[in-house]
């Protein structure tokens, strides 16, 4: 007897069953449940260990630039500095990385030849590779003597713009957050330059082809097809980037830890950012009331990048609804 054409299909054809999607959806909720409770576990826990000492602190947490937590009897700790240095560096590193990574993104996907792209982009991924510790020392021992005539010159030509004021620190000494920004942004090209050229290389070809077609020139092309519809792609790129810039430690550290406390928003000045300041003070984590004033600026670092990351997402989404 032949099989009717109109039969309905099997619950189980192909393997989809309901109980399949109930499994597979109750297991993708489920971890994305432990994600976010991760998170607000990692917050919650940042806080409770920072309330006490927050309680015991003698001058105002967010105004003050004092840092001192040798007297448990007397803390007296404030972020100002830690704020001021950490924004300052990071955002100098994203300034100097991002041209540079959308500019060489833009070589890889559209200029280059197939045989030099490959290559070139596995020596720009290597560079995710170098330790920091490495970053470093090339900053401090040979990078600073290198920048030392142009932060010499930008600060006679330009000394009246704060950016270039001298600051607390002699310039050219080698820690200045001028030098750990030049670092920095050598650190985060990588990770810039990889998520642009994966974003740029995804351009819908009609598009190009159709600018091509009203006889637009190859910048042309980049500038209406590829540049848009990387937009988000460049935003979400350089967020990542700035996260791990406000992040960094070792290099920072070794940079900056000669100089300082700074007193104005200038890249000339010195200190530590809120990561350095936790790993130089490690010494200190034995006593309960000086461990949670570092847990406590651990806890603005926490916060000042899940923000940073919640605007860029924000943004990154609404260029592409745009």
């Amino acid at each position: 007897m032949s099989s009717d054409p109109k039969r309905t299909p099997s619950r189980n054809s192909g393997g989809n069953s309901p109980r399949a999607e109930l499994i597979f959806k109750s297991l993708a909720t489920a971890a994305a449940a432990i994600i976010v409770a991760s998170i607000a576990l990692i917050a919650l826990f940042l806080l409770i260990r920072a309330m006490p000492s927050l309680r015991a602190d003698e001058v105002n947490f967010f105004t003050s630039a004092e840092f001192n937590t040798g007297d448990a009897d007397n803390l007296r700790f404030g972020i100002r500095d830690l704020f001021m240095v950490t924004v300052l560096s990071s955002a100098f590193a994203l300034v100097i990385a991002v041209p540079i990574g959308v500019g060489i993104a833009l070589f890889l996907t559209r200029y280059a030849p197939k045989r030099l792209a490959r290559p070139f982009s596995m020596l720009t991924d290597l560079l995710a590779a170098v330790p920091s510790i490495v970053y470093g020392l090339w900053g401090l021992l040979v990078l600073a003597e290198y920048l030392k005539p142009l932060q010499e010159f930008l600060n006679g030509n330009l000394g009246w713009f704060f950016l270039f004021s001298d600051g607390n620190v002699s310039i050219g000494g080698g820690g200045t957050i001028f030098t750990a920004g030049v670092v920095l942004a050598v650190m985060i090209l990588p990770i810039i330059t990889s998520v642009s050229r994966e974003v740029f290389a995804l351009t819908p070809l009609a598009h190009i082809e159709a600018a091509q077609a009203l006889g637009a020139t190859k910048w042309e092309v980049v500038r209406m097809t590829v540049l848009p519809y990387g937009r988000s792609g460049v935003i979400a790129g350089s967020m990542l980037g700035l996260g791990r810039a406000l992040g960094e430690t070792i290099a920072v550290l070794l940079i900056l830890k000669i100089s300082s406390t700074p007193g104005t928003w200038s890249l000339f000045d010195g200190g530590f950012t809120f990561a350095s300041k936790i790993a130089s003070a490690a010494a200190e984590f034995s006593a309960p009331l000086p461990t949670g004033a570092y847990i406590a600026a651990g806890f603005v670092l926490f916060a000042l990048t899940f923000v940073v990351n919640a605007l860029a997402r924000l943004a990154a989404g609404g260029k592409v609804n745009g």
